[in-house]
């Protein structure tokens, strides 16, 4: 296998170079990832048009992985609640080691091909569930053992992985294989492999919502009024969208509770 992940990094003698050289590097290897990104495009959209008729029918989206994988896919899916007003276990992200391990390694987590179905499971089993293995190498027990049996429960499956013809993207129906090239530094895939996990999750999942009709023109209608911050964010979608002047649309924002429902209403009064 090509384990491109692992290969040695374009650039040496990394703690010769002053400061200035090193952003210059990491930055050019950084700017990289987009195209890399780019190029899969068309496997992100296949999967994308599998998981939005499922989530519609009540599918739920997991993201399973280890490491710097697992706390990516936790990341995406602990902010589809609070942007997109959904439920907390329609995107729901897995870590092999479980929520210790989101902040501290657990030794050998990520060796057990059992675990990620068990982890899985605890949600209850929906047949338009979809699981989305992450996994840098590809080669990761827990990741690859969790796709097969979802696989086999006839469960859609997916990967985000940054080898080619790794043993995961061969164990799902949709394999997003983003080849980065040699990290910065050699098989330190936190940083190339790591953003590009992340713009494609970004795109699965805004994608999604988009679709399943949680975003209406450009703005997160749905979006939990959780601080100050987002209220007032609420607010202005409402005085853009309705002609209220600032004190009314707020009124309405938090007597309804969404924006959308806030338009809804108004609009209702009309």
């Amino acid at each position: 296998m090509n384990t491109t992940t692992e290969s040695s990094s374009l650039y040496d003698n990394l703690e010769q170079m002053d400061i200035p050289s090193l952003l210059e590097n990491i930055n050019r290897e950084d700017q990289k990832v987009a195209l890399a990104v780019g190029e899969q495009l068309n496997e992100i959209a296949a999967l994308v048009e599998q998981i939005v008729p499922r989530m519609d029918k009540g599918g739920r989206l997991f993201y399973i992985g280890a490491g710097t994988s697992g706390r990516l896919g936790i990341l995406d899916a602990s902010e589809c609640p609070p942007t997109y007003g959904v439920p907390f276990d329609w995107v729901v992200g897995l870590i092999a080691g479980g929520d210790l391990a989101i902040r501290k390694a657990v030794e050998n987590a990520e060796d057990d091909p059992e675990q990620a179905w068990k982890d899985i499971q605890e949600f209850g089993f929906n047949p338009n569930d979809t699981v989305i293995g992450i996994a840098a190498s590809g080669t990761t027990p827990y990741v690859i053992g969790g796709v097969k049996s979802a696989r086999e429960a006839g469960l859609l499956t997916g990967c985000i992985t940054c080898n080619l013809n790794s043993p995961l993207a061969a164990a799902v129906e949709h394999p997003i294989q983003v080849v980065v090239g040699p990290e910065f530094v050699t098989g330190s895939t936190r940083m190339k492999a790591g953003t590009a996990q992340k713009l494609v999750l970004n795109m699965i999942s805004t994608t999604t919502m988009i679709k399943l009709g949680r975003v209406k023109g450009n703005k997160m209608v749905d979006m939990q009024l959780s601080n100050q911050k987002l209220v007032k964010r609420g607010t202005k979608m409402i005085m853009e969208t309705t002609g209220l002047d600032e004190v009314k649309a707020k009124d309405m924002l938090l007597q309804y509770g969404s924006v959308r429902a806030a338009v809804e209403a108004y609009y209702n009064k009309q």
